[in-house]
């Protein structure tokens, strides 16, 4: 291991679609360029539901997780494994980055088992999500070895078990696991909202910085809202953990922006820190 900082970036499907992929590339390529190392983690969920509805199939979503049969994980792998992470090496490469793409059936870079039926907020019973897995291991060696050779590895959201079963997991899970496993500095997550906001409908009321009591309390008195909750609530446990130096939640990038928020917390998007 080097002296160089450690980053997991992970984005959702809507960085995709929304013309902040370009920027995302470019600081990536900024920040490795600089020598520090980089882990991309993405998801697609607005891009799977859109395939599951064009091929007829109804998206079953519990929670905010996607029902995952035969048929849904194929969708999984063409939209995640498939289309998004080609789009993501190729903006990246443009950009002048190195990348590898892969999956969990890549020498089991993420390995996962079957998550079980659990109980589940808005479901009377415990709820069964199929082919849903949890992360059970992360192949590190890979990565240090592709990392030490200056490439920067893009995941897409599934996980395999050893005997070679595919498992839709979610980005988020993914990209906390993997910052836990390498001792990264930052843990940011590129979404729809610009960060933490004390007013939903004020874009200008971002919270540039959150201690992990502060975050408790923003989700308690209900400053936090929809799936926000859930990405403090998993911020937390990161930060909780020891492993990582701070989580950063950004949204809505421009030129520079992803430096500047690695380079001075909060001052782009919202920082927890410990």
């Amino acid at each position: 291991m080097s002296d160089r900082q450690t980053i997991v970036i992970k984005v959702g499907g809507d960085i995709f679609k929304n013309g902040v992929l370009p920027h995302v590339a470019a600081g990536v390529a900024a920040v490795t360029e600089r020598g520090d190392r980089v882990l991309m983690v993405h998801g697609g969920g607005p891009q799977a539901t859109a395939l599951q509805k064009q091929l007829g199939q109804t998206p079953t979503i519990v929670s905010g997780r996607r029902v995952t049969d035969e048929a849904a994980l194929d969708v999984m792998k063409m939209v995640v494994g498939g289309r998004l992470n080609i789009d993501m090496c190729a903006a990246l490469l443009a950009a002048g980055v190195r990348p590898i793409g892969l999956h969990g059936a890549s020498s089991l870079v993420i390995e996962g088992r079957r998550r079980p039926p659990r109980a589940m907020v808005g479901a009377d019973q415990p709820v069964d999500l199929g082919l849903v897995g949890d992360v059970t291991n992360i192949n590190r060696d890979l990565l240090e070895l592709l990392l030490g050779a200056g490439h920067t590895p893009v995941i897409a959201c599934l996980a395999s078990s050893p005997s070679g079963q595919l498992l839709n997991i979610n980005a988020d899970v993914i990209a906390n696991e993997l910052a836990r496993e390498l001792g990264a500095r930052h843990l940011m997550f590129v979404t729809g909202a610009p960060g933490v906001l004390r007013d939903i409908r004020d874009l200008s009321s971002r919270i540039p910085r959150l201690t992990v009591a502060e975050a408790r309390a923003a989700i308690a008195d209900g400053t936090a809202q929809g799936g926000m909750i859930a990405k403090l609530e998993e911020a937390i446990t990161v930060i909780d953990s020891g492993g990582v130096g701070a989580v950063h939640i950004v949204g809505q990038l421009g030129p520079g922006d992803l430096l500047a928020e690695i380079d001075k917390p909060g001052s782009v998007g919202t920082a927890l820190i410990p």
